[in-house]
């Protein structure tokens, strides 16, 4: 293996995937909703064809292997799975943290991504943002510029240890 680049955390996941045929969206998307709040870092669809030109969606996800078993339980429950592939994946990321910072309509979470010790990301939190839009009235995409904004004034002393 190449040697990663400095500065960034590693960790090794598993890749889980499936080929469904026959679920209904809502299925998917109840399948999917199951697979987050059982601990998946991250799911996805995409549009797939398959033998006799069927379409079809693949359901992938990314978990930490000790959730194998609860996602593999998911996903033969309540997609009507026949089958799953899984494989280790390496994956590089930025060090993170979060951040409360005061906007004109409350306070936004942000989060900021690290390479060492230099700023490379600060996204303000959707669900942040969303619940100050209800919260205010004021249109979600106004929420996400103020927390933009107000990000931009946060040094990197404030950061988390």
């Amino acid at each position: 293996m190449e040697t990663l680049p400095q500065g960034f955390e590693v960790d090794r996941l598993l890749q889980v995937e499936t080929n469904l045929d026959d679920a209904t969206p809502e299925t998917i998307g109840y399948v999917c909703e199951r697979l987050r709040e059982a601990g998946a870092l991250d799911v996805w669809t995409a549009p797939i064809q398959m033998k006799k030109n069927r379409p079809a969606v693949l359901l992938a996800l990314l978990c930490d292997p000790s959730q194998l078993a609860v996602c593999s339980e998911i996903l033969f429950r309540e997609s009507g799975a026949f089958g799953l592939r899984f494989h280790e994946v390496t994956r590089l990321k930025l060090r993170r943290d979060f951040v409360e910072v005061p906007t004109p309509h409350g306070t936004v979470t942000i989060k900021r991504g690290f390479q060492g010790d230099q700023l490379l990301q600060s996204v303000p939190e959707y669900e942040a943002c969303k619940a100050l839009a209800r919260q205010s009235g004021v249109p979600l995409r106004e929420i996400f510029d103020a927390a933009k904004q107000a990000a931009l004034t946060v040094s990197l002393r404030d950061r988390a240890p």
